[in-house]
């Protein structure tokens, strides 16, 4: 957990403060021991990468910096003491820097650290040509598999993180609300465990999405909801519902859709604090669950679905646009013409 284990190299798309996004120039040096220099191939651009630029964590980001989590890329050298990967190596970066002495970290929670680092945002990031970060951090990935397709890996640790932590099984009913990018991926690993999946999204081209991939897509703004939700359920309700939206009107809405002794898991940040309806938790015993990040498994089983083309990855890229054009491609996501953005590093 310390900023100077990471480090940078050649051109970097940096966030410099107030909206800008700045492409510079930084000189490169060897890696240090226990220390891993990636060449990175694409790094995707995230919820948090479009908090970041509108300002909303300038304390914990030390601009100009490069940014960025969501990556791949090729071992281009090794530190001393350095053992499992190799140069020529393809390899993704699990993103967080946990501390190992708080009382979280002693409990086996690491991911969820009281002292955490995010790698991206308290450290440089990953939309650089060259980016040095701890041995400990860096994930082997198959032979075989594309580096454009790796760039998702992260996420979509997120969404198996979300499903495992709702421990929903097959044959179960999941709502998930909200068809961002992280919810398509929910519902997507929602499927692959075995679960009927309803995903309410007012976006069209969203739900055309999730419909082409298993999910029954509904409009929340134009159907009934709860009307789709007891009748694909029989009257029971969804045994997991996933709020995704991060919304206040959507959290408290979560709670009517699912079944007794359900479980509602707290997918969205919701900065402010928002109603939730505590009497419907009491009265039907529901489960409210929150879920952050990933922990090394879910690196593992999103590498696997990745791996065997288990989701449906050229259909997530949007696009992809070379460094210089990152800030084009921040606003494109802003407007939410897309669902993933990858940046290619090296152009």
């Amino acid at each position: 957990m310390r900023a100077q284990e990471y480090a940078g190299g050649g051109r970097a798309a940096k966030y410099a403060g107030e909206g800008r996004i700045e492409i510079g120039q930084d000189p490169v040096s060897p890696p240090r021991e226990d220390q891993v220099q990636i060449r990175v191939a694409y790094c995707g651009i995230c919820g948090t990468d479009l908090h970041i630029l509108h300002g909303h964590m300038d304390q914990r980001v030390s601009p100009p910096q490069a940014i960025g989590h969501e990556m791949s890329g090729t071992v281009e050298a090794v530190g001393d003491g350095v053992d499992g990967v190799k140069p020529g190596d393809i390899v993704t970066v699990m993103p967080l820097d946990w501390c190992g002495d708080c009382p979280a970290c002693r409990a086996g929670h690491q991911h969820i650290c009281q002292n955490l680092a995010f790698v991206g945002i308290e450290t440089t990031g990953a939309m650089q040509e060259l980016w040095t970060v701890p041995a400990r951090l860096v994930i082997p990935l198959p032979e075989g598999v594309s580096l454009q397709h790796a760039a998702l890996v992260e996420p979509l640790a997120v969404a198996a993180h979300d499903v495992r932590r709702s421990r929903l099984v097959a044959n179960e009913t999941a709502l998930v609300i909200g068809g961002g990018p992280i919810g398509q991926l929910i519902a997507l690993v929602a499927r692959q465990t075995g679960a009927d999946v309803i995903l309410a999204e007012p976006n069209a081209d969203r739900r055309a999405f999730a419909a082409r991939h298993g999910a029954h897509a509904v409009d929340p703004l134009t159907e009934d909801l709860a009307a789709i939700v007891q009748e694909r359920t029989g009257g029971a309700g969804a045994d997991v519902v996933f709020e995704v939206a991060g919304l206040a009107a959507t959290a408290l809405d979560a709670t009517n859709h699912a079944r007794t002794r359900g479980r509602l898991v707290m997918v969205a940040i919701h900065p402010k604090p928002v109603p939730i309806d505590l009497h419907r938790v009491f009265w039907r015993e529901l489960e409210l669950l929150g879920a952050r990040v990933y922990e090394r498994e879910d690196f593992d089983r999103a590498i696997a679905l990745i791996a065997a083309g288990a989701v449906p990855a050229d259909e997530l890229i949007s696009a992809t646009v070379p460094l210089s054009d990152t800030l084009a491609a921040f606003e494109t996501l802003t407007s939410a013409q897309a669902l993933k953005v990858l940046i290619d590093v090296q152009n």
